[in-house]
C-alpha cells in the first residue's frame, strides 16, 4: 500500500475545498451562495479555474456547511468544515466524491486501495477514516509484510553449527571460523 499517506490524501482534499471556496469568494463579493456556486459551475468563461468536483461538493452539502442558515457560506464556516473533516475524518462516500477531482495528489491505485481497505482502516468503526487511521494501517501493513518476509526465510547452504559435507564448498556456518582447515 505504498504512497497512501493519510496526511497527503486529506491535505489535498482540504486544500481543494479551501481553494475552490476562495476562488468562488473572490468572484462573489456578496458571499458564496448556492446560486453563485450553481452559476459558476455552468459558466466556464467567467470561472475557467473552478474545480467543479469541489464546487459540486459545496453545492450538495450547502445546508450542512451553512450552519447559521443565512444562505451564505462564510470563511469561518468553511474553516469549521475543514477542521471538522480534519479531526473526525471522511466517510467512504465523501472520499469518493472528493477524490474524483484528482486534486489529492494520489494515484488511482492508491485511492482504490484506500477505498478497498476502508473498513480495515476505520479502527474505531465510526464510518470515517482520519489521516491517523490511514497512517496506522500503513504501518501495520508494513510490519506484517516484514514479519511474513522474516517467517518465510529459509536457511539454504547454511547451518547453525556445522557445514554439511554434502553441499557445495561454499557452505557456511556460524561456527565455520572455528573449524577451518589449516590446509593452504
Amino acid at each position: 500500500m505504498a504512497n497512501s499517506s493519510g496526511n497527503s490524501l486529506l491535505t489535498g482534499i482540504y486544500a481543494g475545498l479551501t481553494n475552490t471556496y476562495s476562488y468562488l469568494a473572490a468572484q462573489n463579493p456578496n458571499g458564496v451562495t448556492l446560486d453563485s456556486i450553481t452559476k459558476a459551475q455552468g459558466d466556464t468563461k467567467t470561472y475557467p479555474y473552478l474545480n467543479t468536483t469541489f464546487a459540486s461538493y459545496l453545492q450538495s452539502n450547502f445546508t450542512n456547511i451553512d450552519k447559521n442558515n443565512d444562505g451564505i457560506i462564510t470563511s469561518d464556516e468553511m474553516n469549521n468544515l475543514t477542521n471538522q473533516m480534519s479531526t473526525q475524518g471522511l466517510t467512504k462516500e465523501e472520499l469518493t466524491q472528493l477524490y474524483a477531482s484528482g486534486a489529492s495528489g494520489l494515484s488511482t491505485d492508491t485511492m482504490n486501495n484506500i477505498l478497498e481497505h476502508f473498513d480495515d482502516m476505520d479502527t474505531n468503526h465510526d464510518g470515517r477514516i482520519t489521516s491517523a487511521e490511514i497512517s496506522a494501517y500503513n504501518v501495520n501493513c508494513s510490519r506484517l509484510e516484514k514479519e511474513d518476509e522474516f517467517n518465510n526465510k529459509f536457511a539454504s547452504d547454511m547451518s547453525v553449527f556445522y557445514g554439511s559435507d554434502s553441499s557445495s564448498s561454499d557452505t557456511y556456518s556460524l561456527l565455520s571460523y572455528r573449524y577451518k582447515s589449516n590446509k593452504s
